[in-house]
């Protein structure tokens, strides 16, 4: 991790560095909460998914939800951590109107995961590990409304006592793009073992970032210490609830601390608030330490005592996680680690990718889904699911252009048809607009002798530049354009080329 280079931001005084450790909060995927039988179903009306206990009704008893607890493990195998067999939860005291005991039940000293590590790829292909802290289990709070009466907050409380696992990293994050990048393995991770559905605009998935600045060097000095004094004060960023949000939030915040301390000022621990529409952080409170909640063990719960078969039964069935199928992608199809890795780094656009693939070239397909789709996509910032091209049409082209019914090039303009009149079967765009690719010899032939005819020059040219042992005469690439263009780029590029050599004598 210290022989990345790091992210420098210039100030007045000098160069800065920024470190980072992250928080996510990931909503299990279960439906029912994690301490009663209530709905975890999202949308529902206001205060419908509360059972008594979620409410704090006197009298009222949590009692844990094996899945949940299966879940966690789960996870914890996903990021290579240690699963530990005892753990225990505990009342995290504070107060709020949204939070009915007056405590959220965590786990604070004997958390159910500990150490693990994941590794993270960059969009330039390079990689870096990332340390797991821990894991642990704890129940959500409710959500208060501010916005509905000037003079009235609201409470709902459907959140109240939902699942959440609170994944802390180690502060091996050293950049706003590399903390974004984390975020992005992390779903990717929990996605695939079906742990949390990932949905960061439902607020199922979302990250405190912690950010602090040191001078250049200082990093080092912590890898080799441990002593967290040298990496400078920090500030944790509450509830960031998409990529880029993290990436503009960690930035600002960075460089609002270099300000900060450049003119002379101090760095308040404390917790900020990110908004989106300013793209600017402000302060929320004063960071609290653990003294501040007064952890104590929850008289109610027995502690969880794990019995090491039953792990290692959740261990054997877990499933094909995202650097497997990278691996596999890679080994079995032939692809770049980089486009095996986009590939594979989300369930949906790998299932999207092997139907395609299915029986086909796995190369030129790996190419039209990256590419074409992805990029199609990410112009109109639309989801997977909201493609108007399926997988099926999408193998369907690349069969055309595979039997040579059409070429590469009128394989775009089918595919912008294909966009543009949702769920046309490529074949019929083809039929329709007469887009079949010339491969008759004799009309190609037609083409070239009338364009060389035309363009004496041109041929003399070729042909000198055949006589220097040019192999592929410059001039050579003219020819092929001018005759694709007539053909309305329709002409077998292959068949094209043939016949231009014939006629020029290369």
């Amino acid at each position: 991790m210290s022989d990345r280079k790091p992210y420098i931001l210039s100030g007045a005084t000098g160069d800065w560095e920024v470190v980072m450790g992250l928080e996510v909060h990931a909503q299990i995927s279960s439906k029912s909460k994690l301490f009663s039988g209530a709905s975890t179903s999202f949308g529902a009306d206001p205060n419908c998914n509360v059972s008594l206990v979620d409410a704090a009704m006197p009298g009222m008893l949590p009692v844990i939800n094996k899945y949940c607890v299966e879940q966690a493990v789960r996870t914890g195998l996903g990021l290579n951590a240690q699963i530990n067999l005892f753990s225990r939860f505990d009342r995290k005291n504070y107060f709020y109107p949204d939070l009915p005991q007056g405590y959220q039940i965590s786990q604070f000293q004997y958390p159910i995961v500990g150490e693990g590590e994941i590794e993270v790829e960059m969009e330039d292909g390079s990689t870096f590990i990332v340390g797991i802290e821990r894991l642990h289990m704890e129940q959500d709070a409710g959500k208060s409304i501010h916005d509905l009466d000037p003079n009235a907050t609201f409470v709902d409380l459907n959140r109240s006592g939902v699942a959440l696992m609170e994944i802390v990293s180690k502060p091996h994050i050293r950049s706003p793009k590399e903390a974004a990048a984390y975020v992005r393995k992390l779903r990717s991770i929990v996605v695939a073992l079906g742990t949390c559905d990932g949905e960061m605009a439902q607020g199922s998935l979302r990250a405190d970032v912690n950010v602090s600045i040191c001078k250049p060097g200082a990093y080092e000095k912590f890898l080799e210490t441990g002593d967290f004094g040298v990496l400078g004060t920090r500030c944790e960023i509450k509830n960031v609830n998409s990529f880029r949000f993290i990436e503009q939030a960690a930035e600002y915040e960075a460089r609002r601390q270099i300000e900060v301390v450049e003119d002379g000022g101090v760095i308040d621990q404390q917790t900020r608030l990110f908004d989106s529409e300013t793209g600017v952080t402000r302060s929320m409170r004063s960071k609290e330490d653990a003294h501040d909640y007064r952890y104590f063990p929850d008289p109610d719960l027995l502690p969880l005592i794990l019995q090491p078969e039953w792990v290692e039964n959740i261990k054997a069935n877990l499933p094909e996680l995202p650097d497997q199928k990278k691996a596999r992608f890679a080994s079995e199809y032939g692809l770049k680690p980089y486009d095996a890795g986009v590939l594979a780094a989300e369930a949906d656009k790998a299932a999207y990718f092997e139907e395609v693939a299915k029986g086909r070239d796995a190369k030129l397909a790996a190419n039209w889904v990256t590419q074409e789709l992805f990029g199609y996509l990410n112009k109109f910032d639309l989801d997977l699911a909201d493609s108007p091209v399926s997988a099926k049409q999408l193998g369907g082209l690349i069969d055309l252009i595979s039997d040579g019914t059409i070429s590469g090039k009128i394989a775009k303009d089918v595919f912008a048809k294909m966009i543009e009149e949702e769920g046309i079967a490529p074949a019929d765009v083809v039929e329709r607009d007469g887009l079949k690719q010339v491969t008759d010899t004799g009309a190609i032939e037609k083409v070239v002798d009338d364009i060389m005819s035309a363009n004496p020059d041109q041929v003399e040219q070729v042909k000198a530049q055949a006589a220097e042992g040019h192999k592929k005469p410059k001039a050579m690439g003219w020819f092929v354009g001018q005759v694709m263009k007539a053909s309305g780029g329709k002409a077998n590029p292959q068949a094209v080329n043939e016949i231009l050599k014939s006629k020029l004598g290369i």
